[in-house]
C-alpha cells in the first residue's frame, strides 16, 4: 500500500498519518520514488533535497510518537515554487542572472505552510521571473503537461500544477498576477485558486499595497485547496492589505437559490471552440444543483489598459537595473514588457488607477446582481511545449505573449476571488478548468461553489500518461 500513496490526496493523507496508519517517511518515500519516475520527463521539480525530506519526515514521526501536538500538515510533502524564497535552498526564478542564489529567509507563505508541519522536497519551475503562462526558462527547460508530454503545463506554476497531476506532491503553493495559479490548474486539470488580494498577505515585499499579485493554493481536489488555504491565510501585521481571520475551510453549503453569471467570452475574447466545447455542457451543473444560470458579463472594457499599463510598469521597475547590466539575460518578450514599462508615465499611471476605480465599482455593482460568475479559464487548450504562446486563436491573432490570457487577468482586476475547477477534458485528452469568480472576501463561497461542482461533474481521469503504476515507462 505505501508504494503508491502518492496517488492519495492530501486530506485523506493527514488523516492516515494523524492515526498513524503510515509513517511520514513512508508518505516521503513514496513521492520521492514517485519523483524518480515521472520527474525525468515533466520536468517539474527543478530542485530537489531528498535527504531533507526523510529527516524531516523522520523528526516528524518522533513529534507524533511523542504525543506533542502536530500542525494540519503533518507530514505532507510539498515542493515549493521557484519564485518563492526558501531558506537554505535555491531559488532561482527561472533567471541565469539568481542560478546560484540561495535566500536566507523563508517568504511568508512558505513558512507558514513549512510551520503547519509540512516536508520540503524541493522548488517546482517557473517561467523566467514567472513572466508568461508557459513554463519554460534557460535554467531548467521546459515543464511538460503530464496528459501530453508535447504540450504546455502553462505558468507560471506551471511546476506546480505539473507536479500535481503527475503524483509529485499532494498540495503547491503558487502565485498569481494574470492567472499564474489559474491557467496551469487548468491546462494541467488540478485546482487553482487566486484568493482574494489579502487573503494570504505578502513578506517581505518591495510593494506592500499591491494587489495585483497574492500567493495561493493549489491541489488535486477542492478540499485540498481549502486545506492548505487554512494554512496561508490570515493577517499578518506587516501587511497592509492582510484580511482578517483564521480561515475556516467549511465546504458544504446548499446552493439552492443562489444566481450564477455565465460569460462564455467575457464580453468577447476569442475563446477556442474546443474550450467552449467543454464548458457550455458543464455549467449546467449548476441548474441541477438548484441555481439559476443566465449569460451575463460584467463591465469589463477598461481591464486590458489597466492590467497592461500596471503590469507593465511593476516590470520596468523590479527589472530594468538588471536588464541594463545584463540584456542578454533576459528573454525577448520580458525585455518588450520591461521597455513597454519604461514608456508608462505619470498620466498614464493616474489614468490606470481612476479605471481601476471605475472596474471595482463594476464589479460590485455586478456581484449585486448575481452571486458568482462563470467563465472560461484559459482561452486554449494546452498548446505545443516548443510554442512561446498560440498566435492565434479563433482566427483572431495574438500579438504578443500576453494576449491569449486575458480570460485570466481581465478577472485579476474586479479584485475577487477566482478559481481554476477542472471541468472535462477534449477529444484528444486535453483538460479544460472552468473559473469561477465570486464578490471579492467571499472566497469561501468560490470554494463551496467549486466543491459542488466537482462532486457533481466529477473528477477527471488521471494523466495516462504518468498515472501508470511504475510511471511513464509503461505507456
Amino acid at each position: 500500500m505505501t508504494s503508491f500513496l502518492w496517488q492519495r490526496d492530501a486530506v485523506s493523507l493527514s488523516a492516515m498519518l494523524r492515526r498513524r496508519e503510515v509513517s511520514a517517511r513512508e508518505v516521503v518515500e513514496s513521492h520521492l520514488e514517485r519523483i524518480s519516475a515521472v520527474n525525468p520527463q515533466v520536468n517539474a521539480i527543478v530542485t530537489l533535497d531528498a535527504s531533507g525530506a526523510l529527516s524531516a519526515a523522520a523528526a516528524a514521526d518522533s513529534l507524533l510518537a511523542s504525543g506533542a501536538s502536530v500542525g494540519p500538515l503533518h507530514g505532507l510533502p510539498i515542493a515549493f515554487k521557484d519564485t518563492h524564497e526558501t531558506q537554505g535552498m535555491r531559488t532561482t526564478y527561472g533567471s541565469p542572472l539568481l542560478a546560484d542564489n540561495v535566500p536566507s529567509y523563508d517568504t511568508l507563505c512558505v513558512s507558514r505552510i513549512m510551520k503547519a508541519g509540512a516536508i520540503r522536497l524541493g522548488k517546482t519551475n517557473v517561467p523566467e521571473f514567472g513572466a508568461g503562462s508557459h513554463t519554460f526558462n534557460t535554467v531548467f527547460g521546459v515543464t511538460r503537461n503530464p496528459y501530453d508530454l508535447s504540450r504546455s503545463a502553462g505558468g507560471s506554476s506551471g511546476g506546480a500544477a505539473a507536479a500535481l497531476a503527475s503524483g509529485m506532491q499532494p498540495i503547491a503553493d503558487g502565485g498569481d498576477m494574470g492567472g499564474s495559479l489559474r491557467n496551469p490548474a487548468s491546462f494541467c486539470g488540478v485546482v487553482g485558486f487566486r484568493p482574494t488580494p489579502g487573503r494570504v498577505p505578502s513578506w517581505p515585499t518591495e510593494l506592500p499595497w499591491d494587489t495585483l499579485t497574492t500567493s495561493g493554493p493549489m491541489a488535486r481536489t477542492v478540499a485540498d485547496v481549502a486545506l492548505l488555504l487554512s494554512v496561508m491565510a490570515g493577517p499578518d501585521p506587516r501587511s497592509p492589505i492582510s484580511l482578517e481571520g483564521p480561515f475556516v475551510p467549511d465546504l458544504s453549503r446548499d446552493l439552492r437559490g443562489l444566481r450564477i453569471a455565465w460569460s462564455p467570452t467575457l464580453g468577447g475574447l476569442p475563446v477556442a471552440p474546443a474550450v467552449l466545447s467543454v464548458l457550455t455542457p458543464a455549467v449546467s451543473v449548476f441548474t441541477d444543483l438548484g441555481c439559476s444560470l443566465v449569460e451575463s458579463t460584467p463591465d469589463l472594457s477598461e481591464a486590458e489598459f489597466v492590467f497592461r499599463t500596471l503590469r507593465a510598469h511593476q516590470f520596468a521597475m523590479a527589472f530594468e537595473a538588471d536588464f541594463d547590466a545584463h540584456p542578454e539575460a533576459f528573454k525577448p518578450s520580458l525585455a518588450w514588457n520591461i521597455r513597454e514599462g519604461r514608456a508608462v508615465d505619470a498620466s498614464a499611471l493616474a489614468r490606470a488607477a481612476l479605471a481601476w476605480g471605475r472596474l471595482w465599482r463594476a464589479g460590485l455593482d455586478f456581484f449585486d446582481r448575481f452571486d458568482a460568475l462563470l467563465a472560461p479559464v484559459s482561452q486554449v487548450p494546452p498548446f505545443p511545449a516548443e510554442w512561446e504562446y498560440p498566435h492565434e486563436i479563433a482566427g483572431v491573432h495574438q500579438e504578443s505573449y500576453l494576449d491569449w490570457m486575458r480570460s485570466a487577468y481581465h478577472v485579476t482586476m474586479l479584485g475577487a476571488p477566482a478559481i481554476s475547477v477542472p471541468a472535462g477534458l477534449t477529444p484528444g485528452g486535453l483538460p479544460i478548468g472552468l473559473q469561477i469568480v465570486t464578490r471579492p472576501r467571499s472566497d469561501l463561497l468560490t470554494l463551496q461553489l467549486a466543491a459542488a461542482f466537482e462532486a457533481a461533474r466529477g473528477r477527471l481521469g488521471e494523466p495516462p500518461l504518468t498515472w501508470g503504476n511504475s510511471g511513464l515507462g509503461d505507456t
